[in-house]
């Protein structure tokens, strides 16, 4: 399943002799011509190529062509950050049907941290070398746009040389449709309370046929769109996902791209992307399975290659796993987010490898060594963080 030709350079002979359908062979051959081009520019697939490699290409050959492409981007350069998490409640007013971390309120596995709860966790966080906080949880129903203004103020009271990343697109298009402002408003008065940057989170999959049947009560496709089309004006940078492996085709998967890669086009804010494996345990799809770390990889090569305009593709960690992640290194990818320390529950209520997500950062250095790369600690903007002794 590793690529095949990591030290070589690939070339139309090369490629004819591997025995890949006309299409599959035309459309690398293209790829492979623009992975030479100076300066990253070249061959943009149309969205049927990218059907066509999603379902006729050996996974290994993506793999080569997303490296040859993440390599024009980043060069040997693999990123990562020291990071926490912040989640202040698992309490929320949607149902999603692949969600294994919701819960109502009375729940015995619920929480709540109210506002002096966060604080302390922040302030608990003085004096480490850590850079970002990112904070998201469920969309609780009591919380409204001054309360998660606030949140934002007592966390940069406590570090104040933090970056706060904050709140996914599904709870900001909450709480400012419930203050009855724009998005724009409510994202400058957020920004103005110390918000840097917002997550990905909440994108699942775009098309309308498949949301109905596993978030109906989210808000949609056009509205996490226009959320972070709004922020990118306002000059807040976001990160953008998918969450895929349950009920959705390869054609949704690449509508979902498309959109994104479009929103990209026009605004230019959108740092990373992030594929985000559906996991299994304790949801109401649980029956679905799980796909193969094969799939995973030809998500991850093909994100890569189609997505052209954004720099960053993250192999998220504690979703995939650590042995995954060193290998998605070799399909594409080249950030792997942050040390965590065991802040974060979303994926490990959900069944992921690591059930107490941490990460030293010499352990991260050595996963990227170990797949041929150059690690590089970033800060939030993907500025490389320089560190004394």
């Amino acid at each position: 399943m590793y690529p095949l030709f990591s030290h070589t350079r690939m070339n139309a002979r090369l490629l004819h002799t591997m025995n890949l359908t006309p299409e599959v062979e035309r459309i690398a051959t293209a790829l492979a011509a623009a992975s030479e081009t100076p300066g990253g520019s070249g061959y943009r697939l149309s969205d049927d190529e990218a059907l066509t490699l999603m379902r006729e290409a050996p996974v290994a050959l993506l793999g080569t062509l997303a490296v040859a492409r993440k390599r024009q981007v980043s060069g040997d350069e693999v990123y990562y950050n020291r990071n926490i998490h912040i989640e202040p409640t698992n309490i929320c007013v949607f149902r999603c049907r692949f969600c294994s971390y919701r819960r109502t309120a009375g729940d015995p596995d619920a929480w709540y941290h109210d506002l002096d709860a966060v604080e302390r966790l922040a302030e608990a966080r003085r004096g480490e070398p850590i850079t970002e906080v990112h904070i998201v949880g469920g969309v609780h129903p009591n919380h409204d746009l001054d309360y998660y203004c606030e949140m934002i103020r007592r966390v940069r009271r406590a570090l104040p040389h933090v970056a706060i990343k904050a709140y996914t697109a599904v709870e900001l298009h909450y709480i400012i449709s419930k203050a009855g402002i724009s998005l724009v408003e409510g994202l400058r008065r957020l920004r103005e309370a110390g918000m840097e940057a917002i997550p990905g989170g909440g994108a699942e999959i775009f098309a309308p046929e498949v949301r109905t049947r596993i978030c109906p009560e989210k808000p949609t496709a056009e509205e996490w769109l226009a959320t972070h089309e709004a922020a990118h004006g306002l000059g807040i940078a976001t990160n953008c996902t998918i969450l895929y492996g349950h009920v959705e085709t390869y054609e949704h998967r690449i509508d979902h791209l498309h959109r994104l890669r479009e929103l990209q086009d026009r605004t230019r804010g959108f740092d990373a992307f992030i594929p985000l494996k559906y996991r299994n345990r304790h949801n109401d799809l649980s029956s679905l399975g799980e796909i193969s770390l094969p799939e995973d990889m030809r998500m991850m090569a093909l994100s890569r290659l189609y997505l052209d305009n954004i720099p960053h593709i993250k192999a998220y960690w504690p979703m995939l796993g650590i042995g995954a992640t060193e290998l998605a290194l070799s399909f594409g990818a080249d950030d792997i987010d942050g040390t965590i320390d065991d802040t974060t529950k979303i994926y490990s209520m959900a069944g992921a490898e690591d059930q107490r997500p941490v990460l030293s950062t010499e352990r991260m250095e050595a996963l990227v060594r170990s797949a041929g790369f150059t690690p590089v600690e970033r800060d939030t903007f993907y500025r490389p963080v320089e560190r004394r002794g």
